[in-house]
């Protein structure tokens, strides 16, 4: 994958614009460690470029880190850039809030709540324990609330249908995979145009929350047995995963997605995460991800 004698792909997407002299200002980076430009595409005119190059990945990603305040930059080899698995995160990756955060504004306790999801998502706190036990605050709760939340208050990232539609457009799968609850996600698996999803069932007794989760966690690991599972009953080739995530439980899937020679992206993400991912958007919607599979904005899907 790193090999001097391919070519491989540098991404540009800028914040804002992107200008020439940014464009040799990343040339000139890749000459500094051998990667010798092979020259560029543009993906859409001022936002976004491939620059292909000969040279070591690794390297270059290296160089080119200076410019990631004005730019997502995605670098990988040239070829089987489209990929036909994405295994998603939900909250605050696919949808803009995290659901438990939300439900609990409705018991009035969303404070306590949030502050337990921070810190779990920035890997400080165990992940089963910290959700079982913000679940157990949800007890008493009128199960009523999840629907009204949903419509209320989970809305899609900027980008994630056009995502979906398009991969979906070449035969590409989406999983969705969530330490979030079913009701949630079968949900935003309808909004978004999901084909498959794994999460957590909240325990329910009556009409209402019984402060349990039903059956085992979706946690860290339980979403990279998810990608494994469904890449091996696809067929598919390691290299045509992408995951995405933003949170300490997705570590393990995006590493597990860049171990077979696919992507693994962060989004907005916590520093644990972003650390371990090969493509980090911050400054970009999650349209980011087309551009990075070498996708023109012609070529993108519209939802109707």
């Amino acid at each position: 994958m790193t090999s001097a004698s391919s070519t491989n792909i540098a991404t540009l997407i800028a914040a804002d614009r992107l200008e020439t002299g940014a464009i040799s200002e990343a040339e000139d980076r890749l000459r500094t460690v051998g990667g010798e430009p092979e020259g560029h595409h543009w993906l859409e005119t001022g936002k976004a470029i491939d620059l292909s190059f000969g040279g070591d990945i690794a390297a270059v990603r290296q160089a080119l880190q200076p410019l990631e305040g004005q730019f997502d930059i995605c670098i990988q080899p040239s070829t089987n850039r489209r990929k036909m698995l994405l295994v998603s995160d939900m909250d605050s990756t696919i949808i803009t809030v995290e659901c438990i955060d939300e439900l609990a504004d409705y018991a009035g306790i969303k404070a306590e709540i949030a502050e337990i999801t921070e810190r779990a998502m920035q890997g400080e706190l165990d992940f089963e324990g910290a959700l079982r036990g913000r679940v157990a605050l949800l007890k008493g709760l009128h199960r009523d609330t999840i629907r009204q939340c949903i419509e209320e208050r989970v809305r899609l990232t900027p980008g994630a249908d056009i995502l979906l539609a398009t991969m979906r457009g070449w035969g590409a799968h989406g999983l969705l995979v969530s330490g979030g609850f079913t009701d949630f996600v079968a949900a935003v698996v309808e909004m978004a145009g999901f084909d498959s999803m794994a999460a957590n069932r909240l325990g329910i007794s009556g009409d209402y929350l019984d402060g349990t989760v039903d059956g085992a966690i979706v946690d860290a690991q339980e979403k990279a047995r998810q990608l494994h599972q469904a890449r091996q009953q696809l067929g598919l080739a390691s290299e045509l995963v992408l995951a995405a995530g933003d949170g300490a439980n997705d570590i393990l899937m995006v590493e597990a997605a860049i171990d077979g020679g696919g992507i693994g992206a962060s989004y907005r993400a916590k520093a644990a995460l972003e650390a371990k991912a090969n493509f980090a958007i911050r400054h970009n919607d999650l349209t980011a991800l087309l551009f990075a599979q070498g996708v023109p904005r012609a070529e993108w899907q519209t939802v109707d």
